[in-house]
This record gives C-alpha cells, sequence and structure tokens, in this order.
C-alpha cells in the first residue's frame, strides 16, 4: 500500500485509455451488426432500410480496494439511438448489478458503489440493454460485457504452518537438506510482481541457509554435534514483489533437532576401582557397580561390559544393566581368605553397535583397573570328607571305636573343635564320640538282620564360639556274621501212600537263613545220627540247596502208624558253622493208583491230641438233644392260650392300677378307680377318694358336664391339674399320672384299658420273666383259662 498513490494514477491511465479507445475500435463491426438486424424489424415485407446506430462500450477496468471521496467511475453505456432528449433508458443486470455497480438509466454512466477485493472476485459478467421510456421497447438488443477487477499488492505471502518442526542427524555435511517451507500470495500471480514470493532467512545463521525460490532450508556448517547443541530455531521470511522494496512479507519458525549418531566411544571416569568381599559371600552375589559414560543416547549409548585379563577373572564376573547401562561385578566361585587376599581385575567397556563412519575416530571401548579384597570372617569348622563311610561288624563289643571323622577350624586362629552326635539321628543311642577327637564307638550291641545301615549326623562345634559349628552325615554299614542257624524254607504238610513203593520221592524241602553270607547260601541236609538208618525214610540232599526225602520200604500202614516224625539237620557253609534241626511230619494216608490222596487219620486231621472219636461222638448228641428241647419249649409256649388282663372289675383292675404305679404298693388296693374313666357320668359326684384321709379332704369343686365326646387324656389332664391345686391332697402317685402314656408313644401303653376291645389273643408269659415282684400278675394273667371265654 506504500505505492498506492502511484498505482491509482497509473491504473486509472490505463482505464482512460481503454474506455475512449476500445469503442472507437469496435464500433464497425457492431453497427454492421445492427443495421442488419434494424432493417429487418422495420422492413415487415417491405423495402430494406439501413438504421445506423451503436453501443459506446465493450470492455471495463477497474482498480481494487479503491479508497478515493467519490464513488469510483467504472464507464458509460451509450447507444446511437440516444438524441440526448431523455427518451431512452439504460438498464443493468448481471453480477453486482443494483448493489456494487450502478448505472444512471438517463446517460448510461456506471459507477462502483463499493471498495472491491479482487482476491474475492477478479471478474463481473453484467448485461445492459436500452429501452425506449414512451413505447418501452428496447432499441438495442441485451448484451453482456466484462468489468475486471485490476490488482493491487494487498496481500503479504503466507505460510502453509505457523511453526515446523523438523530433524536431522547431527554431524551432516554442509548443504544437507533438512526440510522445504512454502509461502503464498493472494494477489494476482499474472498482473505484476504482487504474487512473486523470495526466502530469505532472518534467525539461525550461520548454522543454517534457505533458497530463496524453493524455500529449502540446508545446513550452512559442517560436523554440528548434537552433544554441543540438540535444539535449533530457525526464522524464514516470505517477500512478495520479488523482494524488492515496498514488498510485503510474512514468516514462520522452524524448529530443528540433530539426532543422535554414535560418534562418541564410551570413557570411565577413573582409571581404576576399589572393592571388598567377605570370603563367605555365595556366588552371584554383587560386590560394586561401574559405569562408563558415553555422551550418546539410545541405542548408540549402549555398553556391554567384560573382564579382559587378570588373577581373578576366574573368580569373579561382570554383567550388564540395561536400564543404567552399568557394570555389576559378582562373586562367581567361592572366596578363601587364607588362600587369596586380593585380586585385580581389568574390565572393559564397548559400545554394542558402533557407527563405520565413525571408527577412524578412535576405538569405541574403554579399560579401568577393578581391585577386589577378600576380608576375612569367622568360618565354621570344615570336615576332611563331605561324607563318612563306616563298616563294623555286627558282633563288635560295646565300646569299641568304630571309625572316625575329622574337622579344623579353616580361620587363621585354627580354634579347638569338639564333636557331638545330633540325637535326633540316633535316637537309640546306639553310637557315640569323643568329644576331642571325633572317634566313634559303640555304646549298644548290634544286629544286622533288625537294621542293616545306620545313618547318624555328627556336629562339629568351635569350643570359643559355639555359633560356628558344621555337621556332616556319617553312613554305617552293619556287616554280617554267621550267628544264624538255616532253618525249613516253609512247613510241610507231607503225607506217605501206604501203598508207596521203596525209593519214591514224598516231599523235596529246601532252607532260609537270615544271614546274608558274601559268596550266598549253600546248605546241607541229612538226617540226625540215630536216624541215620531209618528202617522208613531217608533224606537225599540235591546240592542245590533241596533235599529229597525218599521212601525206603514197601507199603505203609495206617493202622499200625499213622504218622511219623522224622528229624532233620541243616548245616551252612559259613563261618563258624550254623546248623539247627527241623522235624517233617509225615502222614500216612490212602490213595488211589495215581498216587493221590484220598484219606488220612482222623485224629491226625481233625482232633488235638487225646481227644477220642467216642468223645466227638457225644458232643455232638448233646448239641442235638439241646436244639430238640429248645425248639419244644418254644412250640408249647406258642401253643398256650391267652386271657386278657381284667378279670374281675372289682378286685384285678385296683390291682393293676397298684402295680402300674410306685405308690401304695401290693397291699393298697384303695387306689383310684379306673371304672371312672370308662364312664365319667357314672360318677359320684359325692364319693369322697379313697387315697386320703375323709376329714381332710376339702370339698369337691364342681366342673362343668364336659362328659360328652371327652377323651381320656383330656380327662386325666383336667384331674391332674384338680389334684395340683389342692392343697390337701398328699403327693400320691397313682392311675391319674401313671395310667396313661398319651398318643404316639413308642413303648406303646403298658396298661389294659383296651384288653377287652383288643381282637386275637395276648401273651402274658412275659410277666414271669419280671421277677417275684410281679409274681401275682404273672400267676393271674399267665394261665391256661381265659376270662374272655
Amino acid at each position: 500500500m506504500r505505492t498506492h498513490s502511484f498505482l491509482t494514477v497509473l491504473l486509472w491511465s490505463s482505464v482512460f485509455y481503454v474506455i475512449h479507445m476500445t469503442p472507437s475500435q469496435k464500433r464497425t463491426s457492431k453497427h454492421s451488426h445492427s443495421e442488419s438486424i434494424t432493417g429487418l424489424a422495420e422492413n415487415d415485407g417491405k423495402t430494406l432500410h439501413r438504421t445506423k446506430r451503436g453501443w459506446m462500450w465493450n470492455q471495463f477496468f477497474l482498480l481494487e480496494e479503491y479508497t478515493g471521496p467519490d464513488t469510483q467511475y467504472v464507464g458509460k453505456l451509450h447507444t446511437d439511438q440516444d438524441k440526448g432528449d431523455g427518451n431512452l433508458k439504460y438498464i443493468l443486470t448481471g453480477d453486482g448489478a443494483g448493489s456494487l455497480f450502478i448505472i444512471d438509466e438517463n446517460t448510461g454512466d456506471i459507477h462502483a458503489a463499493k471498495k472491491l477485493d479482487r482476491e474475492e472476485k477478479s471478474l463481473y459478467v453484467l448485461r445492459a440493454k436500452a429501452i425506449d421510456r414512451k413505447t418501452g421497447r428496447q432499441v438495442e438488443p441485451e448484451s453482456e460485457f466484462i468489468i475486471k477487477i485490476h490488482d493491487i499488492n494487498d496481500n503479504e505471502p503466507k505460510f502453509t504452518k505457523d511453526m515446523y518442526t523438523a530433524s536431522i542427524p547431527e554431524m551432516s555435511g554442509v548443504g544437507t537438506s533438512v526440510i522445504q517451507v512454502t509461502a503464498t500470495d493472494a494477489d494476482d500471480a499474472n498482473y505484476g510482481n504482487s504474487a512473486k514470493v523470495v526466502y530469505s532467512i532472518l534467525q539461525g545463521q550461520p548454522y543454517f541457509s534457505v533458497d530463496p525460490e524453493t524455500g529449502i532450508i540446508k545446513t550452512a556448517l559442517p560436523d554440528m554435534s548434537r552433544e554441543n547443541r540438540e535444539q535449533y530455531q530457525v526464522v524464514i521470511q516470505a517477500k512478495d514483489m520479488g523482494g524488492q522494496m515496498g514488498g510485503l512479507s510474512g514468516t514462520t519458525t522452524v524448529n530443528i533437532t540433530l539426532t543422535d549418531v554414535n560418534d562418541n566411544p564410551p570413557r570411565f571416569p577413573q582409571s581404576s576401582y576399589q572393592f571388598s568381599s567377605p570370603e563367605s559371600a555365595p556366588p552371584g552375589t554383587p560386590l560394586g557397580r561401574i559405569k562408563a559414560n558415553d555422551p550418546d543416547v539410545g541405542e548408540n549409548a549402549e555398553i556391554e561390559y567384560s573382564i579382559s585379563n587378570g588373577d581373578g577373572s576366574d573368580m569373579f564376573d561382570i554383567i550388564t544393566d540395561k536400564d543404567t547401562q552399568e557394570g555389576i561385578i559378582t562373586v562367581k566361585k567361592h572366596l578363601d581368605f587364607e588362600n587369596k587376599v586380593l585380586y585385580t581385575l581389568r574390565v572393559e567397556a564397548t559400545n554394542t553397535h558402533p557407527d563405520p563412519r565413525f571408527l577412524q575416530l578412535g576405538p569405541f571401548k574403554d579399560t579401568a583397573l577393578v581391585k577386589i579384597s577378600v576380608e576375612d570372617i569367622d568360618e565354621p569348622p570344615v570336615f576332611s570328607r563331605p561324607w563318612y563311610l563306616i563298616e563294623v561288624d555286627e558282633d563288635a563289643k560295646e565300646g569299641s571305636i568304630i571309625g572316625q571323622v575329622v574337622a579344623q577350624d579353616p580361620d587363621v586362629a585354627k580354634n579347638a573343635i569338639k564333636y557331638s552326635v545330633d540325637r535326633h539321628t540316633d535316637l537309640d543311642r546306639i553310637f557315640n564320640i569323643y568329644s576331642g577327637n571325633g572317634s566313634l564307638f559303640l555304646s549298644k550291641p548290634l544286629d544286622r538282620e533288625e537294621t542293616p545301615w545306620h545313618n547318624i549326623t555328627v556336629i562339629a562345634t568351635e569350643i570359643n564360639n559355639p555359633k560356628q559349628s558344621s555337621q556332616i552325615p556319617v553312613f554305617i554299614r552293619i556287616l554280617d556274621i554267621n550267628d544264624h542257624a538255616p532253618e525249613f524254607a516253609n512247613y510241610y504238610e507231607t503225607f506217605v501212600c501206604e501203598n508207596a513203593k521203596a525209593g519214591q520221592l514224598i516231599q523235596t524241602v529246601s532252607a532260609i537263613d537270615k544271614d546274608q553270607p558274601p559268596r550266598g547260601h549253600k546248605f546241607f541236609f541229612e538226617l540226625v545220627p540215630e536216624f541215620a538208618v531209618h528202617p522208613n525214610f531217608s533224606v537225599v540232599d540235591n546240592k542245590d540247596n533241596t533235599a529229597g526225602i525218599m521212601t525206603r520200604r514197601n507199603g505203609y500202614s495206617r493202622s499200625k502208624t499213622s504218622t511219623y516224625l522224622l528229624p532233620i539237620i541243616i548245616f551252612d557253609n559259613d563261618y563258624p558253622i550254623q546248623s539247627s534241626t527241623g522235624t517233617l511230619t509225615i502222614r500216612v494216608c490212602t490213595c488211589d493208583s495215581r498216587g493221590n490222596m484220598q484219606s488220612c487219620s482222623a485224629e491226625a486231621l481233625l482232633l488235638p491230641a487225646g481227644l477220642s472219636t467216642g468223645a466227638l461222638v457225644a458232643i455232638l448228641l448233646c448239641i442235638v438233644i439241646l436244639l430238640v428241647l429248645v425248639v419244644l419249649f418254644t412250640a408249647l409256649k406258642r401253643q398256650r392260650k391267652k386271657e386278657p388282663l381284667i378279670i374281675s372289675k372289682d378286685d384285678v383292675r385296683d390291682n393293676i392300677v397298684t402295680y402300674n404305679d410306685e405308690g401304695g404298693g401290693e397291699e393298697d388296693t384303695q387306689a383310684f378307680d379306673i371304672g371312672t374313666l370308662r364312664n365319667p357320668e357314672a360318677r359320684e359326684e359325692s364319693k369322697m377318694r379313697r387315697d386320703v384321709i375323709p376329714e381332710t379332704i376339702f370339698q369337691i369343686r364342681q366342673s362343668a358336664p364336659l362328659w360328652e365326646n371327652i377323651d381320656v387324656q383330656d380327662f386325666i389332664h383336667r384331674r391332674l391339674k384338680e389334684n395340683d391345686l389342692d392343697p390337701a391332697a398328699p403327693p400320691y402317685d397313682s392311675l391319674a399320672t401313671y395310667a396313661y402314656e398319651g398318643n404316639d408313644s413308642i413303648a406303646n401303653s403298658l396298661s389294659s384299658l383296651e384288653s377287652l376291645t383288643t381282637d386275637g389273643n395276648q401273651d402274658y408269659d412275659y410277666l414271669s420273666d419280671w421277677g417275684p415282684r410281679f409274681k401275682k400278675l404273672a400267676d393271674m394273667y399267665g394261665g391256661d383259662d381265659s376270662d374272655r371265654d
């Protein structure tokens, strides 16, 4: 807008030229065309006459953003038909007609009513016509004309973004492209230099530059290091008018970040490190951390630590903490202060992702010296072996020494040690130990057959420091001696047939021995000396720890001898030789022709010694007689006729009441009359109680006649309530308390109240089993006669 006055003068000169020159140039063509149309209109089939007319306009130009005091004059519409007498009327239609563009209908002058903006609309198309005021007829056909808006530099360049973000690797070469920025100008690019933009850098030199035409930002300095500076802010200006004086401009900011490359090797901040470790530290214990510094970031700063050499490379290890990039030194093997007190390691730190472009800068690794001192601690005693195995004969005497364990203090002080046996592993206290020298001895005899192995634990403790102790397992194996004689492996039930032949095998026997000789068992069988020439049987040793029993004669008689006893001696072959005598019982049996047993002696098979067949028959006969008697007695009892409990109303029922309660006893016949329960209406109202003294009885309270449909239980409950409320009534137990047991009793009623209505016979024989107190009832109801009959 600084050149507004100059441009206005210039543009108005152009407009005036176009307005005055253009119509004259087009007049001829317009005129000839109008003449032909007019002649056709006026002839109506008659002679044609040429009429001269023409528009005084074609195209107009207008300057945008006009700020003058008057409305901007656009141009003038004029036709040859206009005689200047005011008979013609000019009408304007189309884009902006009446609002933006106003026409003087008498003169045809057009003015712009408002300030126009080419960036909003650069071209307006309008239509004009001239009308005769009197006739309303168009003197000219409607024609279009154009109003073009001339551009002025009223828009500054604008960038597509208010702020740009870019990144570029550090150490990039000069001229490396970073990012391209773009600015646009809303002015007309085809008219002058209003829209021609030129880029320049206002901030960011000397590190970056910008191409003035393309807006591409490039690096301007070599070897820019991220470690020195990581962030840059560059300001770019875009100016129109080709960058000339008076042009408009706009700016944008570009934030540029240098990304990391692996151009720095790791470096230890110090050349040596010092650590210490107690000798008791178990493998895997961390001792300390070291760290090599690397100014790079991300994977470019990842470091791997290792032990390159040193006298402790086999005793220690180093691992890398991936989170902190530190090296952690750990114990690899058990340390011993008495063996070595100082170790030296050389630790190396190396980049895991080196960049080949920067290898010429030097090796991407560094080394440091690590010294580790071992601290002495009070250690428990150490045994000479990890475990002990002791073998002892099972016949070793009590108090004999069977072995020794040895332990010593590994510390420099060499403290004295005492030994003991963990009694949880030797509950029977079979073994003991001398506390001074670790010699084990027996406290009780051994038995290999009962326990072949003993596993005990021996404890060694420092005398000066009882907290320092260690223990060792001791396995004691009991060696076998030949202290058990062999014996038959099984109990043999041997028989010989009566028709057996001489030399016939009737049984094969074998032996077992609890001992376990190193060369295995070897048994020998033979008859005892006094049976060496036994006339009936012989023993043949099979030389395989078995022996065969053979017959020595033909035929055996069961009637003469039903059982033979054959004593056999069994020897072993260990030292000292052990032997035992086993007796084989041989029964004589009847056999078939094939030698299969059919029957043997009954006495030998079924009865113990001294019990004859006659005695067995007598016992069986007695058992049969007893069973018959029991059956007959039961049958007689079931055939006995039953009689009801109630025989006489006067004496029997009283007796029943008497023996069903715990009150008056056998001689009390004045108990409550049960007949009242059967017929409550027949009771005498004035009848006195028979179980109390008459003069002490109060007047009986009258009660309502509730005897219709009354239940016996309800009646008893009422009588009980009356007795409870009567202060003169003694606490006698009577039928009112015990004669009725209520409903649904598990034991059912013991009363005979329902005996008269019961169908069938009732068995009262159980009364005789109740003892002498119930003898009278047993006699009354246990007879053959029945009251019911």
